[in-house]
């Protein structure tokens, strides 16, 4: 079944940093099937329709693809070789990634024409995360789509169940939630509704197998798992900044928890690093979004919004470039930090930094950084002796950051409790696979 779905799919968003991945993925497969279905290289039957509104960036999608098919026909070119041995005209290895490639090239159709998707089988939206949009996307889609059309949107934060209420498209529509960038995070959050039947349960679970992906089935609560535990968890990172500025300043501050939670806490960037690299517009769109579907729970952030109004917005440029935030960047690097009470940038100096190591303490004489440790195969025992020491200090870095584990253990616990996670394993398998942390919030290390 899902072999003859896959013969003409569309993407919605398609040019879009989410919707370029996915696209990717999509192409890659379908190619794949379309090489192995038809060896002697006819003109293929199979259709991903990459719609977008505007033109010009569907060119620069293309550009974006072709080079990404040549790297992935490289990396799988024994499996091709294989699915191409009939075809005696292909010799070397560089004639069998061409056909490849010309094959993904046929197969793909850059519009901006929605009517072009009214023979698709599977649709993925990747538009912007706001209900009114999602809404008109999705019912126009529904006008011109069979009956039979399953949709799959790549929502972060809505409610599944709003979405299909709004869209009128009650147990065809699932919650397919990658983590970005799509083409390297295994992540996949599946969020279905009430009215999810099996079948597109299961046929959701094998596009996720052939995409290779990680999948975790998260309840149909905003947020989910993994904005569910990063939402919460930058409230309390900004929380206990706020705390420290009346005492230390601004600037300090956000440099001196951003230390904690990348330092102390063995992650890979700190939590104001990871809103920057959000965008805090998105991230006040999510907790918009969480604060209006979740009951008794003040989820908001008066320093966002202020943030926010000054011009600071975070983000990526189209390169994967990071635009300026909590921190400025040069070469995705921090060289600056947001003063909002002064409204600039205060360069992160060496007595900068000085200061704000003098305020937290030496680290444990055990640690090791997240870039170091993700490669060792002895992490597990290495990050045991950094904690059982980390939880032994008494400076104030360690106490920070043993307060920061805590809450980050009963963010986890309540999504559990809370029923939007079936399981802790499944909160830690969020956040190694679309985090990357090296444990999970409940662990044997502390």
């Amino acid at each position: 079944m899902l072999d003859q779905a896959l013969k003409n799919v569309s993407v919605i968003g398609a040019a879009g940093k989410m919707g370029s991945g996915i696209s990717l993925l999509l192409l890659q497969e379908m190619t794949r099937l379309e090489i192995a279905d038809n060896p002697a290289g006819k003109i293929p039957d199979a259709t991903l329709n990459l719609v977008d509104r505007n033109q010009n960036v569907l060119k620069g999608l293309l550009s974006y693809l072709k080079p990404q098919m040549v790297r992935y026909a490289e990396k799988n070119i024994v499996a091709l070789r294989a699915n191409l041995s009939s075809r005696t005209d292909l010799v070397d290895n560089a004639e069998i990634i061409e056909e490849y490639v010309n094959r993904a090239l046929l197969i793909a159709n850059p519009t901006s024409n929605s009517k072009d998707t009214k023979d698709s089988k599977l649709i993925f939206e990747a538009v912007f995360e706001k209900l009114e949009l999602k809404e008109q996307v999705l019912s126009g889609l529904a006008d011109i789509c069979s009956p039979e059309t399953l949709f799959f949107t790549n929502t972060s934060s809505i409610p599944i169940s709003v979405v299909e209420k709004a869209a009128k498209l009650e147990g065809r529509l699932i919650g397919y939630h990658f983590y970005n960038p799509p083409a390297v995070q295994r992540l996949v959050e599946v969020i279905t509704s009430p009215t999810t039947p099996d079948s597109f349960k299961k046929l959701s679970d094998e596009i996720g197998k052939r995409l290779n992906k990680v999948l975790v089935p998260a309840n149909d609560i905003a947020g989910f798992i993994g904005n569910g535990h990063f939402i919460r968890d930058g409230l309390y990172g900004i929380n206990q900044m706020e705390k420290l500025s009346g005492e230390l300043g601004q600037d300090k501050s956000v440099l001196i928890i951003n230390k904690v939670t990348q330092d102390f806490m063995i992650r890979p960037m700190g939590i104001f690093q990871l809103i920057d690299y959000v965008g805090l517009d998105v991230v006040q769109m999510i907790l918009e979004t969480m604060d209006r579907y979740i009951e008794n729970e003040t989820l908001n952030s008066q320093f966002i919004q202020d943030m926010l109004q000054a011009g600071i917005f975070g983000g990526q440029f189209s390169d994967g470039s990071q635009k300026d935030g909590f921190f400025q960047y040069q070469k995705n690097f921090p060289v600056s930090v947001f003063d909002l009470n002064r409204k600039t940038y205060v360069p992160i100096s060496e007595s900068l930094n000085s200061e704000c190591d003098k305020y937290l303490g030496e680290l444990a004489p055990e640690f090791l950084p997240w870039k170091v440790l993700s490669r060792d195969r002895n992490k597990d025992k290495k990050m045991k002796a950094y904690f059982t020491t980390l939880f032994q200090q008494n400076s104030k870095g360690a106490e920070l950051a043993k307060a920061y584990l805590m809450n980050s253990r009963k963010i986890s616990e309540n999504l559990v409790e809370g029923g939007i996670a079936e399981s802790a394993e499944d909160v830690s398998k969020v956040l190694s696979n679309g985090f990357y942390h090296l444990y999970g919030p409940e662990n044997s290390l502390f």
